[in-house]
Formats: structure tokens, sequence, C-alpha cells
């Protein structure tokens, strides 16, 4: 099964925190002025006009509330006070230096303005947690936000999630953050086209279990590059189906060491539900997921009118796998130069497909609320939406949970079937790789749409190796321990 193509190494910055950036061990000159950078109290008070003396005197409340505020003339300290005018780094964050420049009633700190003033010694001990945790890439500015939030996952475990689909092979390694939440650590994603002639021969080619091969090889290198506490390694439909898939896998073992498993159509059906958790709403009342892959599509029908559980995947009243992807119904109907009278014939193979699925009609009336809506993870979908966008070059961070409306997705589909291949090739969201693939999607993607209608299809760049890496980090109580030892084992 294939999700949607993810831009991996953009997917780390996810959890990047906004914030102004703080130099490395440099510290801004003190203020002049009274307060625990300033200078000296009284100097402050010298400098103000004439015109100004005597001004809060007259007042009792406003003379009381600046007295409390240490900010009254009778409270200033003398000028042989020892209030050096400038701070040093290391004892920018110490309370008792601004005690020091004040007199008269004890304020209460202000919290807010504490936790900006890191001292140099805080900021080295958060970059340190940094460099650990952060992929291997181009150094960032260290800002306020990240540096208070970083170590608070510190010695978190690492898990592992390796999708081995049709038409891609993908990995990602996170850590676990807020509460059904994770943060991408490494990635890796390449289209190597197992499923190639799979339909015509039944077996997998020796020169797709090549490219495959030496796609699994780059990620058992970076598996190695980490210390992975759990990790769950899958190979979806191509393997299910070629006669020579449990012998493929065995050369994999051999030759890379990882052993992978091949999972059934109902699991991959959950996980794909798992991994899109975040993207229903809490008003939803009915939702129709569809993983439109390389060599199957799975459809999971999620009626979540009565209740609401954490787990997504839960709510599934329905689900089915269709034998048919991208790579397959390409190759059977032509995915280089498609006609329009060509694509309404993939739509209705399509259809006939789904007709098969007796439980289609679950939701009943549900599909007519309009809280009900088509949730997509695919390279379809994340494509469509791309061109929608306009985009000059795909970017997930604008892709992933997009909303599309129904005459959107028409458009985009009309757009696409007036294009020659070579156009397809030269879009910046399409590509070589995707160019006799994309059409093939879209007739799946109409079938799916004519049986369930909807106004509206959100998009999701997210999929099999989200849902792993989610029940990885659930059954393992990663978000109920969210703070761990470094040495765990």
């Amino acid at each position: 099964m294939k999700d949607p193509e993810s831009d991996a190494r953009k997917a780390s910055k996810e959890g990047a925190s906004g914030g102004d950036p703080v130099s490395n061990g440099i510290t801004h000159p003190a203020k002049n002025g009274p307060g625990p950078q300033g200078g000296p109290a009284h100097q402050s008070q010298a400098n103000q006009p004439d015109s100004n003396e005597g001004r809060f005197d007259k007042n009792p409340k406003k003379r009381a509330r600046r007295r409390r505020r240490g900010k009254s003339k009778h409270g200033v300290v003398s000028a042989e006070s020892p209030v050096a005018a400038t701070v040093a780094p290391e004892a920018v964050s110490e309370p008792s230096v601004a005690a020091q420049a004040k007199t008269g009633k004890k304020r209460r700190p202000n919290r807010h303005r504490r936790r900006g003033r890191a001292g140099a010694k805080q900021l080295e001990a958060a970059i340190a947690v940094s460099a650990v945790a952060a992929p291997e890439g181009p150094t960032k500015p260290i800002d306020a936000d990240s540096t208070r939030r970083e170590p608070r996952y510190a010695g978190a475990p690492l898990y592992a999630a390796l999708d081995l689909g049709t038409n891609n092979c993908r990995l990602l390694v996170a850590t676990p953050t807020r509460p059904g939440q994770f943060r991408v650590i490494d990635a890796f994603s390449r289209i190597v086209r197992l499923g190639e002639g799979l339909g015509a021969s039944g077996r997998l080619s020796q020169n797709a279990m090549s490219r495959a091969i030496e796609a699994l090889k780059i990620c058992r290198d970076k598996l190695e590059n980490h210390d992975v506490r759990k990790a769950r390694l899958i190979a979806t439909e191509a393997c299910r189906q070629a006669e020579n898939g449990e012998e493929f896998l065995d050369q994999v073992k051999h030759e890379t060491g990882l052993d992978l498993e091949i999972i059934n159509r109902q699991t991959e059906a959950r996980l794909a539900v798992s991994g899109c958790g975040t993207l229903v709403e809490r008003e939803t009342d009915a939702v129709v997921l569809f993983d439109i892959g390389g060599g199957s599509s799975e459809i999971a029908l999620i009626d979540l009118s009565e209740r609401r559980s954490p787990r997504l995947a839960e709510h599934i009243i329905a689900w089915t796998s269709l034998p048919v992807g991208v790579v397959t119904l390409a190759e059977r109907f032509g995915g280089r130069d498609v006609t329009v009278d060509n694509f309404a014939v993939m739509v209705n193979h399509v259809a006939e497909l789904i007709n098969d699925f007796t439980e289609r009609h679950k939701l009943g009336d549900l599909v007519k609320s309009q809280n009900f809506h088509l949730l997509g993870t695919s390279g379809t979908v994340t494509t469509l939406a791309g061109i929608h966008l306009g985009l000059d070059r795909y970017d997930r961070r604008r892709i992933d949970g997009i909303w599309m409306q129904n005459d959107d997705v028409t458009e985009m589909t009309s757009r696409l079937l007036s294009w020659s291949f070579d156009e397809r090739v030269a879009n910046p969201c399409i590509g070589a790789d995707r160019a006799d693939l994309v059409l093939a999607g879209c007739a799946i993607l109409d079938a799916i749409r004519n049986v369930w209608p909807s106004q509206k299809l959100r998009v999701a760049d997210r999929g099999l190796r989200e849902g792993i890496l989610t029940e990885l980090m659930s059954r393992d109580g990663a978000w109920r321990n969210r703070w761990f030892r470094a040495n765990v084992a």
C-alpha cells in the first residue's frame, strides 16, 4: 500500500517553534535604568525633568502603587550603592541582583519576562540537547521557545516505521512529544516501483527487486545510526500478490538484515486510519477515508456520531481493500496517453469493484450531513492539492490538512486530462516518476466520489508510517510517560 508522498526532511520542521533567534553564548548589553539588567535606579530618577517632581505625591493611590512596585522616590537606593552598571551573563538570571536595586515592599517576579532571560549555561545545555535530537542538516538559529521546550523530551526513545509498498519505499524515525504527537528525527522516501509488471506476470521482476533492495539498504543504514527502541517494518500489496513475495523478503533479510512482515489488507486499512486521527475534527459525524496505493486501495467508513474515542481506528464500521492501485490500473489501461474516453473506462472499472463492497452504504444518512467529508491519504490527492495551490515545488507543510471543495477536485482532474504527458512531467508537483500514474489515481478518486459524494475533501500527506508510529508509541506507553530517562532500555 502506498501512502502520500512525504517530504520527510521537511517533516522534522513541524516541531520547530517560532520566536526571535538568540545568539549562541551572547547576551545583550544591559539597559540604562532600574531593573535587573539596568544601571542604578537613582540614575533614572535623576534624569527626569524638573516638571515631573512630586507629580505622584499629590495622588496617594498612585504613590502607594509606585511604592509597591519599588519605584517610589522614597525607595531609591543611594549613589553609594554598589550596583554595577552592567550585569555579567552568569548573573542575569540571579534574582539577588534585582533585589539590590530595590527597596520597599517585595514584589512578585514577572514570570513571563524571567523565562525569556536564559543564561549562557542554560542556552549551551539546550543547544547540546538539540544537536543530539535533530537530524543531520544545516544548523538553525536557536530561539527562546525551543531552548525551553526541547530539554523537556530529552531522553525520549526513538521509534521507527518502514513501509515497502507497490510504488514507494518509505521510512520514518520519530520521538514522542505531546500526547498523540511525535517529532520526526530522520526520514527517507524513494519511488522503487516494486510492483512493476506484477499484473502481467504475477511475479516481482529482478529489476524491481534490485531497486527495492538498494533503497532498503539506505533505510538499514539510517536505522543503525539511531538507537531505536521499537520498530515495525512492513510490506504491502506487491508482496501479498507476488508468487515470489516471500522469497523476495528472504533475500531482503539476507542482503540488508531487515526483517519485513507482509501485513494483510485489514491491518493496512487500520494503520492508514490511525495515521490520520488528528485531521478529523471534533464536530465531524462521519468520514470515508481512502488510501490510493500502487497496487491496492483501502477504504474505511468511520462513524463518529455517537461517541469519540482518542483512537480513530476504533470507529471503523466497515472497510474494504480494492485490488487496484495507480500502478496496476495504469498498466492495464495505459497511463501515458490518457483520453477522456479511456479515463471513463478506468472510472467504470473501479466502480464495479466498489459495487462488490456490500457494506458501502452502512453510514446511511450520515453521508448527507454537513459534518460528513472525504479524507484522502495518497499521492493522488496531494498532487491535486499541489496543482490547485499552484506550487512551484511540492511543500508538505502547505498540503497536509488542506481542504478542497468538490468543484476544485473536478477542475484539477479536468486540467490534468487536458495536459499531454510532457506537460504532466513538467509540473513540479508531478514530475517524471508520477506522470504516467496520476490520471489512474484520479480515476480511482472519481469512482470513490461517485459512491460517497461530498462537498469537501481533506487532504492528508500521511498514512501507514504515521499509523505505525502512533500505535507503537501508544502501546509502549510513550504518552503516559512523556519524560524518559536517558538510559531507558
